[in-house]
């Protein structure tokens, strides 16, 4: 089956595919100048949370506002000791689509890793490897040439952008193959509504989010003793 474009007809795949990239850019640039903000916002609301609480906290209200356990992650607290401040670091007051809330869970935790994300070629980098897991962990440490844990500080902080380059496009094509269907177009636009204390289901969400959360572990290792650290 083939769509018409300005250039001819293309096959119906290619035009998803690319819709897709388009969704991953258009997440990243929509969410990427939210998050220093609501960090730093997250730790005058309570300054005496350390990183690993506040990676903690990310990490549950990600998952249950992606899987759809109930939480009003708006108005509630994630974790003891932290407090509703740092929901404020996932929270834009609005709704988001399930790629959003993804790549601003992504982006959240370089922040708090200290893993610059000032650069677009980073900031796919962070996003891919991290929703597409193992593969996207290999992929990155391969075309990098380097080896060890925890790509996100070693691989995505250090190499040069042209390396980056060279690495999204294959996890550019990797990520067409993993979400490059109707079905996986459906999973990255859908609404999750983020901050309203509604809930949303199903197992694609739910295996996105335990995905997302195990391959950031991989990605930044241990949360830093310290802030200044």
């Amino acid at each position: 089956m083939t769509t018409d474009t300005h250039n001819g007809s293309v096959p119906a795949s290619d035009v998803r595919g690319r819709r897709v990239l388009d969704l991953l850019d258009k997440a990243i640039d929509s969410q990427s100048l939210l998050v220093r903000k609501n960090i730093a916002r997250a730790r005058q609301r309570n300054p005496e949370a350390s990183p690993a609480q506040v990676i903690r906290s990310l990490e549950r209200m990600y998952v249950s506002a992606l899987t759809g356990t109930g939480a009003a992650v708006g108005g509630t607290a994630a974790a003891p000791g932290v407090g509703t401040g740092v929901a404020l670091a996932l929270s834009a007051g609005k709704a988001l689509s399930s790629l959003e809330l993804t790549a601003l869970f992504a982006l959240a935790l370089a922040e708090v890793h200290g893993v610059p994300i000032d650069e677009l070629e980073r900031r796919r980098t962070i996003v891919m490897g991290i929703m597409l897991g193992g593969t996207g962990s290999t992929t990155i440490t391969k075309i990098a040439g380097r080896t060890g844990q925890h790509w996100g500080r070693q691989i995505v902080a250090k190499v040069p952008v042209e390396t980056l380059r060279q690495i999204n496009k294959v996890l550019g094509k990797n990520f067409i193959t993993k979400y490059g269907t109707k079905q996986g177009i459906v999973v990255l636009g859908r609404v999750a509504p983020f901050g309203i204390g509604a809930v949303i289901g199903g197992g694609a969400n739910a295996a996105m989010a335990a995905l997302a959360v195990k391959a950031s572990r991989r990605a930044f290792g241990p949360a830093p003793e310290s802030w200044d650290g």
